[in-house]
C-alpha cells in the first residue's frame, strides 16, 4: 500500500481492510488526476493526515476505482468522506478552505 506523506493510496484490493474493516475513523478524498480542485485540496489533506494520528487518511483515484465511486454515489469530486465503523458517516464535496472541511466532516479542533 503506497503512502504519500502520511496519505494511503486507497485501492480496490485493499478498501476492504483499510476502510471498512479498520477500527479507527477513515478519511477518503476521492480525486482523480485530471480535477483542478482535487490538485487544490490535496495539500489541505495532508495536513489533516499530519495533524491526526486518530484518524486514517487515504485518497482513492474514482478513474481507477469507478466501482467504489459509484457505491457510495460520488457524483462530484474533490468528495472527502469519513468512514466510521465501516459506514460512510460524513462528506463533503468540492475544494473548501481546511477549517470548513474540517467542519463539515465534524473534525473541528
Amino acid at each position: 500500500m503506497a503512502e504519500d506523506n502520511g496519505v494511503l493510496e486507497i485501492t480496490s484490493d485493499n478498501f476492504q481492510a483499510t476502510v471498512l474493516e479498520n477500527e479507527r475513523p477513515v478519511l477518503i478524498d476521492f480525486w482523480a488526476e485530471w480535477c483542478g480542485p482535487c490538485r487544490m485540496i490535496a495539500p489541505v489533506i495532508q495536513e489533516i493526515a499530519s495533524e491526526r494520528s486518530d484518524i486514517v487518511v487515504g485518497k482513492l483515484d474514482v478513474d481507477e476505482h469507478v466501482e467504489i465511486a459509484q457505491r457510495y454515489h460520488v457524483t462530484g469530486i474533490p468528495f472527502v468522506a469519513l468512514f466510521e465503523h465501516g459506514e460512510l458517516s460524513r462528506y463533503a464535496v468540492g475544494a473548501m478552505p481546511k477549517a470548513q472541511l474540517k467542519r463539515a466532516l465534524g473534525l473541528s479542533d
